[in-house]
C-alpha cells in the first residue's frame, strides 16, 4: 500500500513538472514573439496576424510566412483557382482545380 502511494504521489509530482515546463515554454515563445512584434513596430490586425503565426511556428517561421505567397481560405481559393483555368478544358482543367485547391490558390500552383 505505501509502494503503491509513493507511486501515485511520484506520478503527480512528474505530470505537475511536465505542464509547469510546457507552461514556461510556451510564456518564453509569447515574450520572444511579442518583443519582435515592438521591434517591428505592428500595431492592429497586422500584429495579431504576426503574433498568431509566431506563436504557431515560432520566430523564425514567421518572417518566411510573410514572404510566401498568399494562402487563400477555400472558398476564395476555389473562386480563385476557377477563375485561373478559365483557358482549361476537361481533364487538364480538373487536374489543374485540384493541383491550385491542394495549394491554396493559384498563386501557390507549381
Amino acid at each position: 500500500m505505501k509502494k503503491l502511494f509513493a507511486t501515485v504521489i511520484a506520478a503527480a509530482f512528474a505530470l505537475s513538472a511536465t505542464s509547469a515546463f510546457a507552461a514556461n515554454a510556451q510564456q518564453d515563445k509569447m515574450k520572444t514573439c511579442n518583443k519582435e512584434a515592438g521591434e517591428k513596430k505592428l500595431k492592429g490586425d497586422e500584429r495579431k496576424k504576426f503574433m498568431s503565426e509566431c506563436l504557431k511556428g515560432g520566430a523564425a517561421a514567421a518572417p518566411a510566412a510573410a514572404e510566401a505567397p498568399k494562402e487563400l481560405a477555400p472558398k476564395e481559393a476555389m473562386k480563385a483557382c476557377a477563375a485561373a483555368g478559365k483557358g482549361k478544358k476537361g481533364d487538364e482543367y480538373k487536374k489543374y482545380l485540384s493541383d491550385c485547391l491542394k495549394a491554396k490558390g493559384p498563386a501557390n500552383v507549381k
